[in-house]
């Protein structure tokens, strides 16, 4: 199942890989170091904003689908979600608007802020079908949606920033226009759901418990995350934040789909098995995950830091590569310990849903991080928000693993991830053994199909997460029938 899962849920993370890469490689060539600064700083306020206004009830919506579905309750628990949808629209939806019109920042970030609210409102409306698509099971439809407003918003962002003069405002435009398309799929589908259903004060009381203290969690995690953007625009230049964020969303882009492509195939069925066979189910379905983390991500991480150099000058424009390169493995390292935290040991908290003292746990590693960012940029520039990053979430990573166990032991697969590292130890040394020719394209397909060839052959050998088996299964797939 979890297989099948995987797989199921692939186009949506290929149609990732093209976006975030793509976004990174289009927009850093047709717009400027401080219009892509711009972008960077409108794109973090968008992320942030939607976890203080909406993801607490996303959140609940898919963690409390199983057991709505199981009591009969569904159109009830859809009837209360989009009910909150509708105030918390009306309310935010306004107060962002009337702020955005009154921030003493330049026109051009003003007007990237505004398409950026509309963005938001249109795709969190759009993002309550998606959770219950997901948490329903309906991969095929959930794929299906997320894959057409990724390259949708995409294309539309790309044409209307070379057709007008929006700058990074087109880029929301694009994604606006994507999440409309795809309402119009799937909004009259939903409210069939939902239809006849109870909007239900309760309901809504116990959404808020679980949603809350987990969007507190999410909004100091996602300052961990991108809060040195704001601090390198304020010490440093809007340029300088152009420059970070090539490099940050590199890195982290690539590790992000990776390991959202896990949350989203393993965490509805880790909830299934919690609320349906209990948490030794639940155990064996995140401890089976966490062995596949180890065995894909690990030498994604390296891998990226490994390929730094070729892949910078033959993605990142050249306004913003200066430094680009210099970053690349510092976030790689971040990505990986962030991906880990959020994607596996946080989920000793969400299922028993104890997510105030992940609350508590992400407050103080973003405080802390703030604080090295402000020791660490004045000297070593962006490269200090970097180093701040990594250490921070060595730190957060930790806490999460130690007092995650006192709600919910997850299991740790030491031998499935010592095997990983050392195979990803092996490909790194292939890959520092290789000449370079000074081209970056050549360097690149060198160095990335020798580290992967090498670090697929010891994968195999060292049978990491039991992955001989996928090898017989596909032999037996291929074989003719009656032999």
């Amino acid at each position: 199942m979890l297989g099948r899962h995987l797989l199921g849920y692939l186009p949506v993370q290929l149609a990732q890989v093209l976006v975030g890469f793509g976004s990174v490689a289009v927009f850093t060539r047709i717009m400027p170091a401080d219009e892509y600064g711009r972008y960077a700083i409108a794109i973090a306020a968008l992320s942030l904003t939607h976890i203080v206004t909406f993801t607490w009830l996303e959140a609940a919506v898919a963690r409390f689908h199983a057991r709505a579905e199981k009591r009969g309750r569904l159109r009830d628990h859809l009837a209360t979600a989009y009910g909150l949808y509708l105030v918390i629209a009306g309310l935010a939806g306004g107060a962002l608007v009337l702020g955005v019109n009154i921030l003493p920042v330049d026109p051009k970030l003003q007007s990237a802020l505004g398409f950026a609210v509309i963005s938001l409102i249109l795709r969190a409306l759009l993002q309550i079908g998606l959770e219950t698509h997901r948490a329903g099971g309906d991969v095929g439809r959930y794929s299906a949606l997320e894959a057409g407003y990724l390259m949708v918003g995409f294309m539309v962002g790309i044409g209307v920033i070379l057709t007008t003069d929006l700058g990074a405002a087109g880029v929301f435009v694009g994604t606006a226009i994507a999440a409309l398309v795809m309402l119009v799929f799937d909004l009259p589908v939903m409210l069939r759901r939902a239809a006849k259903g109870r909007r239900q004060p309760v309901r809504a009381a116990s959404f808020a418990r679980y949603g809350a203290p987990l969007s507190i969690s999410l909004i100091f995690e996602h300052l961990l995350s991108v809060g040195d953007r704001f601090l390198i625009a304020a010490l440093i230049s809007q340029g300088a934040v152009g420059m970070y964020a090539a490099g940050y969303g590199l890195a982290d882009r690539l590790l992000d789909v990776i390991f959202i492509w896990f949350g989203a195939a393993v965490w509805p069925l880790t909830i299934k098995a919690f609320e349906k066979d209990g948490a030794a189910a639940a155990r064996d379905m995140a401890g089976r995950a966490a062995g596949l983390m180890g065995l894909i991500c690990f030498p994604a991480a390296a891998g990226l830091a490994l390929v730094a150099g070729p892949l910078t000058t033959l993605i990142i424009g050249e306004s913003v590569r200066a430094e680009a390169a210099s970053i690349l493995p510092w976030i790689a390292l971040s990505g990986l310990m962030k991906g880990m935290m959020t994607y596996y040991f946080h989920e000793a908290f969400t299922l028993t849903r104890k997510t105030g003292v992940m609350a508590t746990i992400m407050a103080v590693s973003a405080a802390f991080n703030l604080g090295l960012n402000l020791l660490l940029i004045p000297v070593f520039g962006i490269a200090g928000a970097a180093m701040a990053t990594v250490v921070a979430y060595a730190l957060a990573l930790l806490a999460c693993a130690v007092l995650g166990r006192r709600h919910f032991t997850l299991p740790l697969p030491w031998a499935d991830w010592i095997k990983a590292g050392s195979a990803t130890a092996i490909m790194a040394a292939a890959v520092f053994a290789l000449p370079h020719s000074g081209a970056a394209w050549i360097d690149l397909l060198l160095q990335a199909g020798t580290g992967g060839v090498v670090y697929v052959i010891s994968a195999y050998c060292l049978d990491i997460a039991g992955c001989r088996s996928w090898a017989r299964d596909a032999r037996l797939l291929f074989r003719p029938a009656g032999v």
